[in-house]
């Protein structure tokens, strides 16, 4: 799934305590759901190799309601898909056919350059039904850029689990506390769901360069300072940084790893150190040649797709 990332979120000037960057995003509604968008943003563009960073929801679709994001292409990143409730189901030109639960992981390295669509699944259009969850993208390294598309499914139970008395903690990617995610990456990085009682304490790791909190659900205190629902911290670099859940609790994403040494820029749905290389994935799809090109339909979804549109077309790759 993606969406134009022009629309920028705030990055307010004050800063608290350890945090070096605070990112308030910005909603706005993509079809019928509202989408909060963390990263990138006007101060920061990555966190570790994560490059896009969107809140999807909650909301609520009645019957024959649902999501319909029809194929599109990426390059030069990796897409992840986390769920709290609701279904996603993905297709791409891989030939990949996966639903996807809460808990559970899609990784789709687009590399060289992919297509893919997620929709809700007919049976979860015909009764009343809820989506929130997670989807960014983290950028590959220059070497691996170009590497082949490939996908990952990964089940809850596969996924290792940390519990510390009121926190409860699921690493979904890269490596954390001595323990390691299945998913394959290309980069040093970590990615955790967090889930805090009220007043529980979360140390985040002390062993990754670049680090930041997305709070998804109640409030977290920092430093004295309180930081509602829908707030990205980043932190400054060898910092011990240690949150407290509100006391409604809390819900939360911790993420980051090592920063990337060469520049990215974003144009539509393609990240890459090249703005030469998005230039020609541009004209790759524009030419929609799925016989000969380098881009394909996803099988089972292939009667319509995303254009670029002329307002799209005015708009240049940025480095943020």
């Amino acid at each position: 799934m993606s969406w134009n990332p022009t629309h920028n979120p705030e990055c307010p000037l004050e800063h608290a305590g350890e945090i070096d960057t605070l990112i308030i995003p910005r909603a706005r509604d993509i079809g019928g759901f509202e989408v909060r968008r963390a990263l990138p943003a006007p101060a920061r563009q990555m966190v570790g190799p994560f490059i896009f960073f969107d809140q999807m929801g909650p909301a609520e679709f009645i019957t024959d309601g649902g999501i319909d994001v029809r194929p599109h292409p990426h390059i030069g990143l990796g897409t992840v898909t986390y769920l709290y409730q609701g279904e996603f189901e993905h297709r791409d030109s891989l030939g990949t056919h996966q639903m996807i639960y809460p808990g559970e992981v899609n990784w789709m390295v687009a590399g060289r350059g992919v297509t893919h669509s997620e929709r809700t699944s007919e049976e979860t259009r015909a009764t009343r039904h809820k989506l929130f969850g997670i989807q960014t993208w983290i950028a590959l390294p220059e070497d691996r850029e170009e590497m082949a598309p490939d996908f990952e499914h990964h089940k809850e139970a596969t996924l290792p689990q940390f519990q510390d008395g009121g926190a409860r903690a699921r690493l979904i990617l890269g490596a954390a506390y001595g323990k390691a995610s299945p998913v394959t990456m290309q980069s040093e990085t970590f990615y955790l769901d967090v889930v805090l009682r009220p007043g529980a304490a979360f140390p985040l790791p002390d062993d990754h360069e670049d680090r930041g909190i997305y709070v998804s659900e109640g409030s977290i205190e920092v430093s004295g300072d309180t930081f509602e629902a829908g707030r990205m911290m980043v932190f400054r670099p060898g910092d011990r940084i240690s949150v407290k859940a509100g006391p409604q609790g809390a819900r939360l994403m911790a993420l980051g790893g090592a920063t990337l040494n060469e520049k990215r820029y974003i144009w539509w749905n393609f990240v890459s150190s090249s703005k030469d290389r998005i230039e020609q994935a541009k004209e790759d799809w524009k030419a929609a040649d799925w016989a000969n090109g380098p881009f394909r339909l996803p099988p089972g979804d292939e009667e319509e797709f995303i254009p670029i549109s002329a307002e799209l077309e005015r708009t240049r790759p940025r480095d943020w």
